[in-house]
């Protein structure tokens, strides 16, 4: 029998030979092998929505290959990946074979690691083609191609031609817009915290925080009808706030009155806290985790993970599961007992629920597929580099946390009376580190830095205490912080908007279109992303909506599970959206993109010379174009310079509008780098 096994790519397929021997033979698609066209609409909204599939020019070739093997197959096994667009290839090369002579039968193989005991099981209890999952696939294909292609042309009647629009990429847009003008119509807002150093006859010194007192003294005597000094002692500790400082002349006041004060020790509570770990990674999470350490781009995060399942060496990195499969779960408790200690592992093995309401809980969490390889092991695969091995390694101890014991903590609090205030001091120490030893444990140093904790000296309740100094600090509130990559990724999904699949696409689709730029790795508007955000939301309010975004992915979850037909799903948007599209073309007015002046002249006839956007990036031209036609590149020189040939540095932009810093004399220096030399460095 010959057995003709299908997947995506060839890195797949020769890890597949491996386990399944020369009894099959196995073909790569190399991903899609229809879609709808490209220069064509491809959508017949007159006959129910049908999509009119064509083969992509360059997969003709491909598509003639697996043609002319499966003519003498006996058994066709379509192993594709294990979500809806691996499903929706599935079902597309199923349809493309149906003429060649597939003697036997056609199957569905699914899998979710790519590992001998995982193949073989599949192997074993095929299925046929889940068409619930194709028709969820089809309906976002549908959707988008529908936003896209109709809303485009307004944009380039109503903005400027070129302009492209989709649907959750437009959403994303919005938020960095909203945030942008959040930031630019903040004023800060000052005050003052203070901070007194302390000691006493058997007492180090240590600092504290002055917090309000009085007016919570004076509001519980009153409902008491007289002192009751622990009950109010104990209603002081649990509503204490921070004494609230407007300006220098109020916090001069509290100091005045505090160098006058008598310290005592009121209070002294110790508590052990409990510190649990992680739940293993979901494609959110990762994507978040990367690129807060380790710098990576959500799109670079998936294609390394791509390789690193496609070598066998992790689970499906599209998934927003947090489920772990008992076999698994059993390995990694027994390296953590074999190599780490009893002391680390947990009674019982730790089950993580998800808070997705439409999470597919048959999908596993990201992990490792054998905990007992390490990342010093992925830099001996000759395809792997150092970001395979950080990633994996990423991967490996979010894994390994996940199952281990919880770290403990001692924490003291020490309430310092003064008179009429309370001071108050934090501390804590790590009594049983637990997973911290593996993951986690900077984040950890960093809360503790940013609240002022640390170890305490030990004190007595009725302590008196010494005044050394008295500290008052100015601040300023801070504007909201732009987006980065893992915060609008968190943002995202926070509103229930974009899957899996999607993030990665997203972000670089708003950046490939310029209409943000990462900029010290924020998102940052351009002044074409604040025109197109303005106009979509002026005249396509539901496209931007967050909560009818949000409501249509769940729709789309519906149609995978078979609760919802996706032909009526599709029309009950299109249609109050064809509307909207024919009265928008008859009465918007056209908006102006007002260009950001460059400061300085055109060369050729002396007026102003304006920074624009083309199909390369930011570019200098003349404001009275077409009139004139002169052009040049852009130069955004900083302060730095290159540590090649002492070279200015200047801002450049890559085809796909991410920001970096070069030297001037390129291309006969070729010194570049994607992190902001600081000013007068020769980085």
């Amino acid at each position: 029998m010959n057995n003709l096994v299908i997947v995506e790519s060839p890195t797949k397929a020769r890890t597949l030979q491996k386990f399944l021997g020369d009894k099959y033979q196995i073909e790569a698609s190399m991903g899609h092998v229809r879609d709808l066209p490209k220069s064509e609409f491809g959508v017949d909204v007159e006959h129910n929505f049908e999509p009119q599939y064509v083969i992509p020019r360059d997969k003709r070739k491909v598509v003639n290959e697996l043609k002319k093997v499966a003519e003498s197959a006996d058994t066709l096994w379509l192993a594709t990946d294990p979500d809806r667009e691996g499903e929706a290839i599935a079902w597309h090369i199923s349809e493309l074979l149906k003429s060649s002579q597939i003697r036997n039968s056609v199957n569905r193989v699914v899998f979710h690691e790519i590992t001998e005991e995982a193949i073989k099981e599949a192997f074993k209890n095929p299925r046929g083609i889940n068409l619930k999952l194709v028709d969820a696939q089809v309906a976002r294909r549908i959707l988008d191609r529908l936003v896209g292609y109709k809303l485009s042309p307004l944009l380039w009647q109503k903005i400027k031609k070129g302009l492209s629009a989709g649907r959750v990429q437009s959403v994303a847009l919005r938020l960095i817009v909203e945030r942008e003008r959040e930031i630019k119509i903040f004023r800060p807002v000052e005050y003052w915290s203070i901070e007194a150093e302390l000691t006493g006859d058997r007492v180090q010194v240590f600092d504290s925080e002055v917090f309000d007192r009085e007016s919570q003294t004076e509001s519980v005597a009153q409902t008491r009808g007289g002192t009751g000094n622990s009950f109010i002692a104990m209603l002081i500790e649990q509503n204490s706030k921070k004494l609230e400082i407007k300006n220098k002349e109020e916090a001069d006041e509290h100091v005045e009155n505090l160098e006058k004060a008598e310290y005592l020790v009121s209070k002294v509570t110790q508590k052990e806290v409990r510190r649990y770990p992680y739940p293993p990674f979901i494609t959110s999470t990762l994507q978040q985790a990367a690129s807060n350490k380790l710098g990576f781009s959500a799109k670079k995060t998936m294609m390394i993970a791509q390789n690193l399942y496609e070598h066998g060496l992790i689970s499906y990195m599209r998934t927003d599961s947090v489920n772990i499969s008992a076999s698994a779960i059993s390995s990694v408790r027994k390296y953590i007992a074999d190599f780490l200690g009893k002391s680390y592992l947990p009674l019982k093995p730790r089950i993580y629920k998800s808070k997705s309401k439409n999470v597919q809980e048959a999908h596993e969490a990201i992990r490792v597929t054998d905990v007992r390889r390490q990342s010093q092991a992925i830099r001996q695969i000759s395809s792997m580099n150092k970001d395979h091995a950080r990633l994996y390694d990423l991967i490996w101890k979010r894994f390994v946390a996940c199952q281990m014991a919880e770290a403990i903590l001692d924490q003291t609090t020490v309430d310092v009376s003064a008179d009429a205030y309370l001071l108050r001091a934090t501390g804590s120490v790590i009594k049983s580190e637990g997973w911290l030893k593996l993951y986690g444990k900077e984040k950890l140093e960093d809360e503790e830095k940013d609240t002022g904790q640390k170890l305490l000296p030990k004190v007595s309740e009725n302590e008196p205490l010494n005044l050394i100094q008295l500290l008052p600090n100015q601040h300023f509130t801070e504007p909201p912080p732009r987006y980065n990559e893992a915060s609008l990724i968190k943002k995202l999904e926070e509103l229930g908007i974009g899957r899996p699949s999607t993030y990665a696409p997203i972000i670089s689709t708003i950046q490939e279109r310029y209409y943000v730029e990462r900029i010290e790795r924020k998102f940052v508007p351009t002044e074409l992303g604040f025109t197109v955000n303005d106009f979509i939301v002026e005249y396509f309010p539901d496209i931007v909506d967050y909560s009818f975004t949000a409501k249509m992915e769940d729709d789309l979850d519906e149609i995978a599970k078979g609760e919802r037909e996706w032909q009526p799903t599709i029309r009950q948007f299109y249609q109050p959206f064809e509307k909207k599209l024919e009265l928008t073309f008859k009465e918007a007015e056209k908006m102006k993109l007002v260009p950001e002046l460059a400061g300085k002249k055109c060369p050729q006839c002396g007026n102003e010379l304006v920074i624009r956007i083309g199909k390369f990036g930011k570019f200098l031209a003349c404001s009275t174009f077409p009139k004139c036609r002169h052009t040049e590149a852009l130069e955004e020189k900083i302060d730095a310079k290159c540590p090649d040939d002492g070279g200015d540095i200047i801002i450049r932009h890559t085809r796909r509008g991410k920001t970096f810093y070069g030297c001037k004399n390129w291309p006969g220096c070729k010194f570049a780098s994607w992190t902001k030399p600081k000013a007068g460095s020769m980085i």
